[in-house]
């Protein structure tokens, strides 16, 4: 007959709208074990089994904390519980985590104030009946907190009453997989698996139950802004998703997302396991990337089975069409469903797809070593070369203009490459054959028609470096240190290492705009000496710049940039990942106009 051996959840800590899936092993009739679902519609020997999932219910209030959601909040911000949308952010575990998050907390604060004008500062207040409020300065020091013995005042969750003197449970959910609501916040979940008969219905031996901890809500960042570079206060218009976007402009995201097979607790073990795991992280990026509303998305490591089951059809909800390519598999090993590649998403009010043209850099490595390598040294070029690396290239058509008709009656098309070049830093020449590959192809494509191109992605490569001077400068310095790791010969004769393509970073232009009122802080999030971001990449070990979004500038102009993020804000929670940001990279975007065509 049908038994339950076991049950158990990946994680015990439940989170707002991150789907639990526990793991359940029956015993079959046969005496086998399986973790297949037997439901009542598929009865296996007249048993089937039931699921339930319950609220634990008493009359005891619990606040979480938001910086550490896994605790209980003991203090609350008074400044922050007056205003609806930082009240998720106003609860604190203990002093030390207040004044620990200080720096980053009052940035919550100066921005409400600059939205909401100027009003009296109340810092901090803790007890249960909402006396014993206290107030000091925001720009005052810390020193003078004051702290009473009583619990905070009640936000998370609503006030429930025990039933003589026990708990209460409240069904929430009757299939295997429940996804917690902002209703659980602070309460406990109980899972039950039980066998029952598929005639009578009833139930054949003990329940199997689990407890979870109690369920936390989704940690949400302050939004970024999109901040005007162009020197001019273009007013945009608000469209129907209550995006703000001035007439005849199109913004592009550019997104390294961190796939889940490289997500190793080992490498990022300063990230809670419950931010790392690919259910949160899944929801956390998903919200992040649809709340930018771009019109293009270019994502990178992306693996072929989220990007089919997930990506695509989450996507396509919010109006996007996808595009895809996968890592080729020559020496990448294990399931191909894993294995990840790029993704390009475009909104399908905005733009038509045109023309998809794949790159794959493993064959353009059959093709130079056919060329170029002795036979005897074919081998260990192909060693070298050979790294499954790929790049998406995407002609769209817009949908919108920003000028008169053509009289000639052109189409506004817009090209954009999306690519992931290789990682490993000892192949500087690698790097930079792929980057100067990507650079040729797009040249045959703009010599085939006038079209604006973008070039996004993880180059994998710092500001300074030789594909990155290739990129921006067109040409690589023959005294290039990057040049002296060539041992195949494939980089000279140096002179070959140019392009015609006449590309900008789109970020350089929070540097290019010279001191203007309102960009000093974003300023100071650049590297003046390369016009490039401080970083792009920021984990324990390693804080750098390997993501860029370039331009063609005779074609395009930037209207606004994304804001960068301040390291001393991310360092609160060590690195990336963290619970509020899901990568260890940090998202690009940038807004663009395509600049009308001069006649020939």
């Amino acid at each position: 007959m049908l038994s339950v051996i076991r049950v158990h959840l990946p994680s015990e800590i439940p989170i707002v709208g991150c789907e639990l899936t526990p793991y359940v092993l029956v015993r079959r009739p046969d005496k086998t074990a399986a973790t297949d679902d037997v439901p009542e519609s598929a009865p296996l020997e007249g048993y089937f089994l039931r699921y339930r999932w319950y609220r634990v219910q008493s009359d005891k209030k619990v606040t979480i904390c938001s910086v550490h959601p896994t605790e209980q909040a003991t203090l609350q911000c008074v400044f922050c519980s007056k205003r609806r949308a930082l009240v998720a952010k106003s609860y604190h575990c203990s002093p030390k985590c207040f004044t620990d998050a200080w720096q980053h907390h009052r940035t919550l604060h100066e921005r409400a104030a600059a939205e909401n004008g100027n009003e009296e500062d109340e810092l901090v207040r803790f007890n249960s009946t909402g006396s014993g409020v206290l107030a000091g300065s925001l720009s005052g020091s810390m020193s003078n907190l004051n702290l009473t013995n009583n619990g905070p005042t009640p936000f998370y969750p609503s006030n429930v009453t025990q039933k003589n003197g026990g708990e209460t449970l409240i069904e929430v959910g009757c299939c295997k997989t429940y996804t917690p609501t902002a209703d659980d916040i602070g309460y406990v979940l109980k899972f039950e698996c039980v066998v029952a008969n598929a005639e009578t219905k009833q139930f054949v031996g003990h329940p199997s139950t689990i407890l979870t901890s109690r369920v936390i809500p989704a940690p949400s960042p302050s939004p970024r802004k999109l901040i005007p570079v162009n020197g001019a206060d273009v007013m945009g218009h608000l469209d129907h998703d209550g995006r703000i976007q001035s007439a005849g402009s199109f913004t592009v995201l550019s997104y390294n997302i961190l796939s889940d097979t490289s997500a190793s607790s080992d490498l990022y073990s300063y990230c809670p396991p419950w931010a790392l795991s690919w259910p949160y992280r899944r929801q956390n990026l998903l919200r992040e990337i649809v709340g930018y509303r771009a019109d293009v998305v270019c994502l990178q490591e992306v693996q072929s089975d989220h990007f089919h089951e997930i990506f695509a059809p989450e996507l396509d909800k919010h109006g996007y069409q996808a595009l895809y390519k996968r890592k080729t598999n020559e020496v990448l090993s294990g399931s191909t469903s894993a294995i990840d590649g790029c993704a390009t998403f475009f909104r399908r009010d905005r733009f038509t797809h045109v023309k998809k043209y794949d790159v794959e850099f493993n064959k353009a490595a059959q093709s130079l070593t056919e060329a170029l390598i002795p036979p005897a040294q074919k081998r260990t070029a192909l060693n070298r070369l050979v790294k499954d690396n790929i790049a998406l290239i995407v002609v769209l058509e817009a949908k919108f203009g920003n000028q008169p008709a053509d009289p000639s009656g052109k189409r506004q098309l817009v090209c954009v490459a999306n690519t992931h070049v290789n990682v490993q830093q000892e192949l500087k020449d690698v790097k930079l054959w792929q980057v100067h590959t990507l650079l040729k192809g797009l040249e045959k494509i703009a010599a085939s028609a006038d079209i604006p191109m973008l070039v996004c992605g993880d180059f994998n490569t710092l500001p300074g470096s030789a594909p990155h001077s290739l990129l921006v400068m067109g040409k690589v310095d023959a005294m290039h240190p990057d040049l002296l790791v060539d041992p195949l010969g494939i980089l000279r004769p140096h002179t070959k290492l140019t392009h015609q393509l006449p590309l900008v970073s789109a970020y350089s232009s929070f540097v290019r705009m010279g001191i203007v009122l309102g960009l000093e802080q974003h300023r100071r999030r650049m590297d003046l000496n390369t016009n490039e971001p401080l970083f792009t990449n920021c984990t324990r070990d390693f804080i750098g710049t390997h993501d860029y979004i370039f331009y063609t500038a005779d074609t395009l102009m930037v209207e606004s940039l994304l804001e960068l993020l301040d390291e001393d804000g991310l360092r609160k929670d060590t690195a990336l990942p963290s619970p509020e940001w899901s990568s260890n990279h940090i998202a690009l975007l940038a807004e663009f106009r395509c600049k009308p065509r001069t006649r020939r």
